[in-house]
């Protein structure tokens, strides 16, 4: 059986990050698929194509369904490759809680990557303590009600995106992103309040960290801050020398990451 055969028995789903979509992938998709790989890209609810607004979708739950209906609908002994950017990273944690069995390794891509003994929101507080509000520059938040629930809404502003996410970017996905990128949450009051995930099924899963060294919307020094404290079974760490957003400023780097993985833990 040659390479491309057997790349083609390999699926991957990549999961996109905040405000942020399917199309965030295009590239790494295209080359992925060239290469032979299955590949799923959702947009989580209220994202890209999605034609839900955020004020319809009260939880983080709720938020990762269209993620979840990927992995029930996967014939029985079928495992993926699961990578989650940024806030995907939490996406990827609790698909790892609730389908330890379905993924053969998830891979956090300077991504939020809980731990198993806090909420899943402390990773986010935790960042979002240490980091003055002006970092945040443009980025608009929003309390709105839903029902009996609060649910901050938050949108990247044009400086936010061009400085801290796709400084290393080309012109134009800086110019798609600024066309596509959507309003969404952080879920943080929801994710506050749920039992830490597990280590007997999130802490069961094979996974690897891909750092981007120049990211300047999680500084290096947090994804390192995650890597050093996590209990979680993370096998390797990576790492490639681009922005936030390596899907579109380094593609070719990181699809040959995700090829090495998929081949080395499926």
């Amino acid at each position: 059986m040659d390479k491309k055969n057997k790349s083609s028995k390999k699926h991957i789903i990549l999961i996109h990050g905040a405000c942020h979509g399917a199309w965030s992938w295009y590239k790494v998709t295209t080359a992925l698929r060239s290469a032979g790989y299955r590949v799923t890209v959702p947009d989580m609810a209220a994202s890209g194509r999605d034609h839900r607004q955020i004020t319809e979708v009260p939880s983080f739950r709720d938020y990762s369904q269209p993620l979840f209906q990927i992995l029930q609908s996967l014939p029985p002994g079928e495992k993926v490759i699961l990578v989650g950017h940024s806030l995907g990273g939490v996406n990827i944690a609790l698909a790892m809680e609730e389908f330890p069995e379905k993924i053969s390794v998830a891979v956090f891509l300077a991504a939020f990557m809980p731990d198993s003994t806090s909420a899943p929101s402390h990773v986010i507080d935790k960042y979002a303590e240490e980091r003055a509000l002006s970092e945040w520059m443009d980025t608009e938040f929003r309390p709105v009600h839903i029902g009996n629930k609060i649910l901050t809404c938050m949108f990247f502003g044009p400086d936010m995106l061009k400085s801290k996410l796709y400084q290393l970017c080309s012109p134009e996905d800086y110019i798609l992103a600024m066309n596509l990128v959507r309003v969404s949450s952080l879920f943080l009051e929801d994710l506050r309040l749920k039992e830490p995930f597990s280590k007997a099924r999130y802490g069961s899963v094979d996974a690897v960290y891909i750092v981007c060294s120049e990211d300047l919307a999680i500084p290096r020094n947090y994804q390192q801050s995650m890597i050093n404290t996590t209990n979680i079974l993370l096998k390797q760490v990576k790492t490639i020398q681009t922005d936030h957003m390596a899907m579109l400023s380094a593609p070719q780097d990181l699809t040959n990451l995700l090829m090495e993985i998929a081949n080395n833990y499926s």
